[in-house]
């Protein structure tokens, strides 16, 4: 597929804020209808001070939606279905009164209540002033959005309006062009795969109501399973327990225990292309298990027992055809050679790791700093990032190794 086809008849939501930079959003429609894109433009109330909604109208061939309490109630209605219907939800330019607003569930004029109500993914460019995007409640609001999956187009470096140089221009359109063809690309590239994914911790029982576990949330399993579900793929997940919402989309297994995890991967593994084992599966579990809860008597140690669990990874690499495979490994120490000596030992195609020492990302986080190594021991270090984002970035590197095969 070419990638000027990639936006043919996709309906796209253009939302549009009150930026000096509007002006360039006449381009970005120029350049979206240019390549087939069904596009409908919706303006914030401070919008239309900047460029009148009939500039919109002309170049897209469709109504603007622009006020809340139009006369033209069957306006409003077509809005509505629009969408229900839209493929995408690109808001450029962003102001940081915009970016609050749908941050915090404020929906005050037409733009607001749209984003609050579109349930598909969103791509957002914010234009502002310097000392405002580095402002901490823009950086937080952006960030709150990020981990609902919400995907950013940094402002870029230059003079801005008011005289300064600094980070908040708008990111250029022909570059707005690419996010949003890489988007659609993403919705489709993993169409039909299979992936199997695992997460959450496990619960090793000593007694009915006592167990051994770890601090693991499931937000990184759960954020590949979200991630692959977006881009086409057929998703299992099995899920140790979570507080987390069950994703729609994807077929769910929950399981407590080391023990049922193993069974539950080995019976799916076979009907599956991709294994994604992000699961902090427990390493020892109790030799016996209490059935009556364990007294607690005074000045009395107690003192249990601990074998080793399933090695799962071990057991699915002995039953590999052709799937791929890739392992999570979390270390507090040698984080690099620890992750390569886990990838060669289990024989697999990525290992992703993380160095749980570091204070404030990993466990319980919504964002992580990780390295991915490949079979070929290529490493690859990324930065803090919301964990859809590695997600994504993880999920671009398996099919890279999927298109080289």
């Amino acid at each position: 597929m070419s990638d000027d086809t990639f936006l043919f008849n996709k309906k796209i939501i253009l939302g549009v804020s009150g930026s000096i930079a509007t002006y360039k959003a006449i381009e970005l429609l120029r350049l979206l209808v240019k390549l087939g894109a069904r596009v409908h433009v919706v303006m914030s109330a401070n919008a239309v001070k900047f460029v009148t909604p009939l500039t919109f109208e002309a170049l897209s061939g469709n109504p603007v939606y622009h006020q809340v309490f139009d006369s033209n109630s069957s306006m409003l209605m077509e809005h509505i279905r629009i969408m229900d219907s839209a493929d995408l939800l690109l808001i450029a330019p962003a102001t940081a009164g915009i970016i609050g607003k749908i941050a915090n569930g404020i929906a005050d004029d037409s733009l607001s209540n749209l984003c609050i109500s579109y349930n598909g993914p969103i791509v957002i460019a914010p234009a502002m002033n310097d000392n405002m995007y580095a402002n901490l409640a823009v950086k937080e609001n952006i960030k709150i959005m990020k981990g609902r999956g919400v995907e950013f187009v940094e402002p870029e470096q230059g003079e801005l309006a008011c005289g300064s140089i600094g980070q908040g221009r708008l990111a250029d359109p022909s570059t707005l062009i690419d996010v949003v063809k890489k988007k659609f690309n993403y919705l489709n590239d993993f169409c039909s795969l299979r992936l199997l994914v695992t997460a959450g911790p496990t619960h090793e029982f000593l007694d009915p109501v006592r167990f051994i576990t770890n601090p693991s949330s499931g937000k990184m399993g759960y954020a590949v399973a979200c991630a692959a579900r977006d881009r086409g793929a057929i998703v299992t997940l099995i899920s140790g327990p979570t507080s987390l919402e069950v994703p729609d989309g994807v077929h769910f297994i929950s399981c407590k225990t080391s023990s049922e995890m193993n069974n539950h991967v080995l019976q799916m593994f076979s009907d599956c292309d991709i294994l994604v084992m992000t699961a902090a599966v427990g390493d020892f579990a109790p030799k016996r298990i209490k059935k009556e809860k364990i007294k607690k008597k005074e000045n009395a140690n107690l003192d249990i027992q601990l074998l080793p669990t399933e090695d799962i990874l071990m057991n699915v690499a002995a039953k590999k055809v052709s799937q791929l495979i890739i392992g999570f490994a979390a270390e507090s120490e040698n984080l690099e050679q620890s992750a390569l000596e886990k990838l060669q030992n289990k024989k697999l195609d990525f290992i992703v790791a993380n160095d749980i020492s570091s204070p404030g990302i990993g466990f319980q986080s919504d964002s992580n700093k990780v390295i991915i190594i490949n079979k070929y021991k290529n490493i690859k270090s990324l930065p803090i990032l919301p964990k859809i984002e590695i997600a994504n970035l993880l999920l671009d590197d398996i099919r890279k190794s999927i298109t080289s095969i």
